[in-house]
This record gives C-alpha cells, sequence and structure tokens, in this order.
C-alpha cells in the first residue's frame, strides 16, 4: 500500500464500505431470487405433509402441500424447481420411476398445472429414489450398477417426464455417457425443446445423510464406484468435456460448498449456465448450528448463498430458495 512521508495510507478501500448504501453500490455480486431453484419430495399415498427430521423445514409433500410450495415459490420470485419423487412401492429396476402414472410424472403435470410456465419445471432422472437397493442404477449378476443397461431405463425415464411437463431434466446418477444418451432417446422422439441439466461433478459425499431420509432411500453400501472421488478435481473438468459434448445445456457441481474450488474451475471453462446445488447437509448444518445459537441463522443462509455466486454459480439449488427469494425481495 502506497504511504505518504507522515505513515498515512494514499488508498483507503475503507471509503467504499463506509454505508450500507455504499456497499451496495460497488456490490461485486448479487444473489436475485429468479438465480434460485427450489428443490422438492413429492411422496405418494401420504394425506398429510411429512417432515423430514434432519432438515427441519422441509417436508415429503402431498399432491395438495406441493401445488401451494409451487405457487408460493413462484409468488416469491423463484424461477425453478426440482421435484424428486418418494413412491410407495419399489423394485429392483425402478419400475415406478418409468410409469407414466408414477408418483413423478404426477408431481410434474401437478406444478405444470398450478404454476404454468412461472416456474422452470426441472426433474430428477435417476433411479435411486425408485430401486428396493437404492442404487442409481439397475445391478448386473454380480450386485455391481450396470452402465449401459441403466442407460436404457433412464431414457425411458425421460421421455415420461417429457411428456408430464418437465422443462429440463436433471440426469444425476453420473453414468458414463448418460447425457448423450438420454439426449439422442429426446431427439428421436421430437422432445428437442427439453433441456438437459448435467450432474457434471457429483461427489462420492458424507453430506448427503439428510437426502437420504428426504426420500426414503433403501441404499446398502455406497455410490463410489460412479460417484467422483471427493479427492480429484481436474477429473471434474473430463466429465464437464464429456458432458457438453454429449449435449449439456447446463451443468452443475454437487455438493456445493464443499466443492467450491470446482465450481471455480467449472465456470471459467464454460460460456452455458453453470448450477450449485447446495445439499442436505449443508442445509442440516446451517439448521443445526443456529437451532443452538451458534451462528445468526438468516445472515449464514444469505452469505451461502453468495458464496455460490461469487464462485461462479448462475443458478443456485437451495431448500432456502423461497425464504430467501421473499427476503431478497424485501
Amino acid at each position: 500500500m502506497s504511504v505518504d512521508d507522515a505513515g498515512f495510507p494514499h488508498v483507503r478501500p475503507r471509503r467504499l464500505r463506509s454505508s450500507a448504501a455504499m456497499r451496495e453500490l460497488v456490490a461485486e455480486y448479487q444473489v436475485r431470487p429468479a438465480d434460485l431453484v427450489l428443490p422438492v419430495f413429492a411422496r405418494e399415498g401420504i394425506d398429510e405433509p411429512v417432515a423430514v427430521s434432519s432438515m427441519p423445514g422441509v417436508v415429503q409433500h402431498t399432491r395438495d402441500s406441493l401445488r401451494r410450495a409451487a405457487a408460493e415459490a413462484a409468488e416469491a420470485g423463484v424461477r425453478g424447481i426440482m421435484l424428486f419423487g418418494v413412491p410407495e412401492h419399489k423394485d429392483a429396476v425402478g419400475s415406478a420411476g418409468t410409469d407414466p402414472d408414477g408418483v413423478l410424472q404426477r408431481a410434474i403435470r401437478d406444478v405444470r398445472a398450478e404454476t404454468g410456465d412461472a416456474l422452470v419445471i426441472m426433474s430428477d432422472l435417476c433411479l435411486d429414489e425408485f430401486t428396493d437397493h437404492g442404487h442409481c442404477g439397475v445391478l448386473d449378476a454380480r450386485g455391481a450398477v450396470d452402465n449401459d443397461a441403466t442407460l436404457a431405463r433412464y431414457a425411458e425415464m425421460a421421455l415420461v417426464q417429457a411428456e408430464a411437463g418437465a422443462d429440463v431434466l436433471g440426469p444425476s446418477g453420473m453414468m458414463d455417457g448418460q447425457v448423450g444418451h438420454v439426449r439422442r432417446a429426446l431427439d428421436a422422439a421430437g422432445r428437442t425443446d427439453v433441456a438437459m441439466l448435467a450432474y457434471t461433478a457429483k461427489y462420492a459425499s458424507a453430506f448427503y445423510g439428510p437426502f437420504r431420509e428426504a426420500v426414503n432411500s433403501s441404499l446398502t453400501g455406497d455410490r463410489k464406484s460412479y460417484q467422483q472421488d471427493p479427492a480429484n478435481g481436474r477429473e471434474a473438468l473430463r466429465e464437464l468435456e464429456l458432458d457438453l459434448a454429449e449435449g449439456a445445456d447446463m451443468v452443475m457441481v454437487k455438493p456445493g460448498m464443499p466443492y467450491l474450488d470446482v465450481l471455480r474451475r467449472v465456470a471459467d471453462a464454460v460460456t452455458v449456465p453453470v448450477a450449485a446445488y447446495q445439499i442436505s447437509g449443508e442445509y442440516a448444518m446451517v439448521e443445526a448450528a443456529a437451532e443452538k445459537g451458534w451462528i445468526e441463522r438468516e445472515r449464514a443462509i444469505d452469505e451461502t448463498l453468495l458464496c455460490f455466486k461469487r464462485a461462479g454459480a448462475d443458478l443456485v439449488l437451495t431448500y432456502w430458495a423461497t425464504e430467501a427469494a421473499r427476503r431478497l425481495r424485501g
């Protein structure tokens, strides 16, 4: 820093921090309600919403409560919703995921009927919620996830989700070739209008625990043979290159805060929109610390969202989407 003979600094950055108005005027990044996507869980066979104990404030929705949540999100200025289905019955191949009248397809239609085009309807394209073993694909005779057999199931899922009215499909299983296989299936069916949000860098993280409660997961074992190793950063760029070549319209890094370095590298490498998923464990940690009185809840929430924008995210999937959007609107 430049100083004069008396030892005083010539440059004083604090001048631009002197008031709330000044700080807002010169802010480099901001979060808008339209940047936010609300993930929600639609559960089959319930008459009342069911609280997710590890995620205070989050529920498994009935059809009616889902419609209300979607309408509230749209009213708050949120512009995206990501739907996950929780079926009553599961089997080895996730049949409920390709049933045209399955819980996820009904949820897509319900949100469309409630909100029209006010929300971009995104749907999770994966088998883990629907399989009795809880893995993201079908298993071979040795009990391992069969990559190519799973791709065929994803293509079937894509078509029923598109037919139900999804705007964006989110292939999240981390199968090799999933984006290209689904894109070809959609295009062959004349659904060139449906976009693809690639889960480009989805890590085998310890932070997914509360999500597994939210979807009534049946998982045995782990997903380390197909989700990315947390030790690897460059590998995400390899996955990114493949997803873009296969036709991804948007790309995502998941989890969010533990992988901000990966998010930054992905954002610097592409010209398509980049998403970050603030996952269940991240949500639960903030809520738990706030409940203990250890942090200021709203300030912490807002700071986490801003950090995703600073790291390069264009959109953020967060369970606080509606709440945060209302606060941003003032």
